[in-house]
C-alpha cells in the first residue's frame, strides 16, 4: 500500500502516527540490540579508548549522515525545508542546552532515547528517569520553565549568522562532503571489523542509522499526498516524549502526528528484540543516592534538550545529518559536558571517597601505627 492510498484509508494524522510507530519499532529494536548510546560512546573516548561503543556509534552517525546526503543528492527530501534549517535557532541555547544534557547524560546513565530503550527491557530506573525527563521537557516547553528556556535561548540566534546551515557558512560544497562521509562510514565500518563487535552488532547499528533517513524520506513523502501541511522531521525525543506525555492528559485524538506514534514505537520495538533474545529483567535503584542521580540527570537532560533544541539523536544525530549547525554545537557540548561529568562525578570523587574511608579506617585503628601515619600524610 503507498502512502497515498494509506492517507486515504486512515486519514493523513494517522498515516503519520503509524509511519511514526513503524519506525521508531524498527529503531527501538536496532538500538537495543547494538547497545546503541551517546553516553557510554562519549565516556569510553574520554577514558582514551576507542573501542566497541565509539565504534557503535560512529556508525550510526556516518549512517545517517550518509543516507540523509543520498536522500538529497537524489531529489527524495528536501533538507532545507526541515525545521532545523528554514527557521531560525538558538546558538546560544544549543551550546547550553547540550552542556546541561552531557551532564544529565551521565548522571542518568543514559540519554533519552536509551533510557526509552531501557524501560522497555524492564529497567525501573530508566523508566522513572524517562518519565522525569518528559515531564520536565513539558515544563520547559509550556510551562514553568518556559521564561528560563526562552531567556537562555534569546542571546545569540542563527539570525545573526545570517544560516544555520553549516556547509553555506563553511563554504564546503556536497561534492566534497559526501566523500568524506562515506569515508567516515568505512572507517567506522573498519574500526567496528577491528574491535571485533560482531556481525549483529554491526548490521544493527546500521539498522539505528538508518531510520533517520528513513524518517525524513517517509515526512518527506507524507508531505507531498496530505492535505494538510506536513513537518519535515525525522527522530527525536525531548518534543516527542512531551507530546506522548500530553496524550494521556488530553482529550482523546486531539494529538495525532509522528511524533506521538515515535515514542511508543520505540517502547514496542525493545521490547520484543528484548523479548526475542531473552534479555527482560526487571531492575530497580540501589539506594537513595542512586535515585537522586539518576532522577537529577533526567530533570536536566529535560531542560537541556528542549533549550537545545534536541537530544542526543534529535540533535546529535538527526540535526548533524543535515548540517544544522546548532545541531553540530550542541553534539560538541553534549561530549564535552560528559566527559567533565564523568572525570568529576565518576572518577575523581570516587578516589577521593576511598582517600576518606582509608583515613577514616586508619585513625580508627589507631592513628600512631606506620599505616594510620601514611594514610594522615597529605600528597600520598
Amino acid at each position: 500500500m503507498d502512502l497515498e492510498l494509506l492517507a486515504d484509508r486512515f486519514g493523513d494524522n494517522w498515516a503519520l502516527l503509524l509511519g511514526g510507530a513503524v519506525i521508531g519499532a524498527l529503531f527501538g529494536a536496532f538500538a537495543q540490540q547494538s547497545r546503541f548510546c551517546l553516553r557510554a560512546a562519549a565516556i569510553e573516548f574520554s577514558r582514551g579508548q576507542i573501542g566497541s561503543k565509539v565504534a557503535i556509534w560512529l556508525i550510526v552517525f556516518s549512517t545517517a549522515v550518509a543516507g540523509t546526503m543520498l536522500l538529497t543528492g537524489e531529489g527524495l527530501f528536501m533538507a532545507r525545508e526541515a525545521r532545523q534549517l528554514a527557521s531560525p535557532q538558538s546558538l546560544s541555547g544549543a551550546a547550553i542546552g547540550g552542556l546541561l544534557f552531557g551532564i544529565g547524560m551521565v548522571l542518568a546513565r543514559g540519554c533519552s532515547s536509551r533510557l526509552l530503550v531501557l524501560s522497555a527491557t524492564g529497567n525501573l530506573r530508566a523508566l522513572l528517569s524517562g518519565l522525569v525527563f518528559a515531564v520536565v521537557a513539558q515544563a520547559s516547553l509550556h510551562g514553568f520553565l518556559s521564561p528560563v528556556r526562552e531567556a537562555l535561548a534569546s542571546p545569540l540566534t542563527t539570525i545573526t549568522i545570517g544560516s544555520n546551515d553549516l556547509l553555506t557558512l563553511s563554504g564546503i560544497d556536497t561534492a566534497i562532503a559526501g566523500p568524506l562521509v562515506g569515508l567516515a562510514l568505512v572507517a567506522s565500518l573498519g574500526l567496528a571489523l577491528w574491535r571485533r563487535i560482531g556481525v549483529w552488532k554491526t548490521l544493527t547499528a546500521l539498522g539505528v542509522g538508518a531510520c533517520i533517513p528513513l524518517a525524513w524520506w517517509f515526512t518527506n513523502a507524507m508531505a507531498g499526498v496530505a492535505f494538510e501541511p506536513v513537518q519535515l522531521e525525522s527522530l527525536s525525543f525531548t518534543g516527542p516524549s512531551a507530546d506522548t506525555l500530553m496524550l494521556f492528559l488530553s482529550a482523546p485524538g486531539s494529538m495525532i502526528d509522528f511524533d506521538v506514534g515515535l515514542v511508543p514505537g520505540v517502547f514496542i520495538g525493545a521490547f520484543f528484540a528484548a523479548w526475542l533474545t531473552g534479555e527482560l529483567e526487571l531492575q530497580g535503584f540501589e539506594g537513595g543516592d542512586a535515585m537522586r542521580r539518576y532522577l537529577a540527570g533526567a530533570a536536566l537532560m529535560g531542560f537541556g534538550g528542549m533549550l537545545a533544541g534536541g537530544c542526543a539523536v534529535g540533535a546529535g544525530v538527526t540535526g548533524a545529518s543535515i548540517f544544522a549547525l546548532t545541531a553540530w554545537v550542541t553534539l560538541f557540548s553534549i561530549w564535552i559536558a560528559a566527559a567533565a561529568t564523568d572525570w568529576v562525578v565518576d572518577r575523581k570523587l570516587p578516589e577521593r571517597r576511598a582517600q576518606a574511608r582509608a583515613i577514616s579506617d586508619a585513625i580508627s585503628a589507631g592513628g600512631h601505627t606506620r599505616q594510620g601515619e601514611a594514610a594522615l600524610r597529605p600528597g600520598e
